[in-house]
């Protein structure tokens, strides 16, 4: 992996309290607008923005992809297998279960912190 993961596992924990926190559910003030899972993140690199400056590959969760995803267009995000099932966040929205989405995406995370704290305590 490129990029470093101390800092990928702060990242990934952040995200972690976020989604505890409720911050992907519908927001009281504007109920028709769902925040994105990772798309709406202070973590990613163009958050805020109506169009994309900074490509899906400068992003740390770009690490998460496949090959073949990393070559194609759209959030690279929402594309990462979140499970052995093949769920990722894009084929989650379509099921419109937010309650599923967050939860599987919340697993992943939690899963891959693990995963990443293990490799880093392995090569101390």
């Amino acid at each position: 992996m490129g990029f470093d993961k101390k800092e990928m596992i702060e990242q990934l924990k952040f995200e972690i309290v976020m989604m505890e926190k409720g911050r992907y559910y519908p927001s009281v003030r504007e109920p028709r607008e769902n925040s994105e899972i990772f798309r709406d993140s202070i973590t990613c690199l163009n958050v805020g923005l109506v169009q994309k400056e900074h490509a899906c590959t400068s992003c740390f969760l770009s690490e998460f992809a496949s090959p073949e995803v990393r070559s194609s267009t759209g959030d690279m995000c929402h594309k990462i297998l979140l499970n052995e099932k093949g769920d990722t966040i894009e084929s989650l929205k379509v099921e419109d279960d937010p309650q599923k989405l967050q939860a599987t995406a919340l697993s992943w995370l939690k899963n891959t912190v693990a995963k990443l704290e293990e490799e880093v305590a392995v090569s101390q």
